[in-house]
């Protein structure tokens, strides 16, 4: 599969060398054995899906499921979880097992160099007590593009190699700024890396309703843009991702369908925003689909607006 780059604040390409020899039998650290650096597929578990090895010890991945997702995860010996998905994270059920988190959220549309370097820190000392987990929300875009950027920066796989390990996760071909982390990713020398801040916090609250609300519109207003260029990439706006735009879109309602101002007002609300996020996947879902099903894009886009409309009728206006 090709993909097509695009250009990232991830820093300049360059080949660190030989990568790390694959692991090809079982790593066991607790009493569940861990993905390998040789799986061809991704493994599922117990409230965890699509685990992927990047590194002996270093595993992307969805979000927790429940006590069996945590519990999943102490049983395989992961002693830090990385979450670079926007939702918070579950601290107490991690403490209650032992775990720590460490949440550095990315989009969908990769990375800056100053959280890359965060990433590459919050993983490398973490590894010295055990097994790392990241995730994402499903695990097959950003946490593998994050997981692949930081196994280059550490010296583990070429960006090549990184970018493979990539589609093993699932990272849709159009998530161009993701691969683009990974394949402009260089090895980092430790003085770098410890000249980053490692008070890393377990939680970044998601913004605040009222400014997802601006992003959420400006997403929707990318989205129209796209569907008035055929649903391909505007030419008068050459760094959007349609895919990406409907991510974000999903991402921001769905962050808030148990946030401050859903607990303030009647289910409904919560109800309204969670059907919304909801369509907005769907939409993402068919925007990354191969083949592509072009009859159905806009109908969908609509449905999104008029769901929209609906919320904005009943609770805004």
């Amino acid at each position: 599969m090709a993909v097509a780059l695009v250009a990232a604040s991830c820093g300049p390409g360059a080949d660190p060398g030989p990568a790390s020899p694959a692991t090809r039998s079982a790593t066991v650290v607790g009493t569940l054995a861990l993905p390998v650096p040789a799986d061809g597929a991704p493994r599922d578990y117990p409230g965890i899906h699509n685990a992927v090895a990047f590194h002996e010890g270093f595993v992307s991945g969805s979000v927790p499921e429940g006590d069996a997702g945590f519990d999943t995860l102490r049983a395989m010996g992961v002693r830090t979880i990385v979450s670079v998905d926007g939702a918070a994270t579950d601290v107490a059920r991690a403490r209650a097992r032992g775990i720590r988190y460490v949440h550095l959220p990315i989009g969908y549309d990769g990375f800056d160099a100053g959280r890359r370097m965060q990433l590459v820190r919050a993983v490398r000392d973490a590894m010295r007590d055990g097994p790392v987990y990241m995730h994402c929300h499903h695990g097959k875009h950003r946490s593998a593009g994050a997981a692949a950027t930081v196994a280059v920066a550490l010296g583990w796989l070429t960006p090549d190699a990184s970018m493979e390990r990539m589609k093993v996760s699932g990272t849709a071909p159009g998530y161009t700024g993701l691969y683009a982390c990974a394949a402009r990713s260089v090895p980092e020398p430790a003085p770098a890396i410890d000249a980053v801040p490692a008070d890393f916090p377990e939680v970044t609250p998601p913004a605040g309703f009222v400014r997802a609300m601006v992003e959420a519109d400006e997403a929707m207003e990318h989205l129209k843009a796209v569907e008035r260029a055929g649903w391909a990439v505007p030419p008068d706006h050459p760094d959007l991702v349609p895919a990406a735009e409907a991510g974000r879109l999903a991402d921001l309602l769905r962050l808030h369908v148990d946030g401050d101002r859903a607990r303030a007002r009647p289910a409904e609300f919560g109800a309204m925003l969670a059907a919304n996020a909801a369509e907005a996947q769907r939409l993402e879902d068919a925007l990354l689909a191969d083949p592509r099903d072009a009859a159905m894009l806009s109908p969908q886009l609509a449905r999104i607006g008029a769901g929209c409309k609906d919320c904005h009728v009943k609770w805004r206006d």
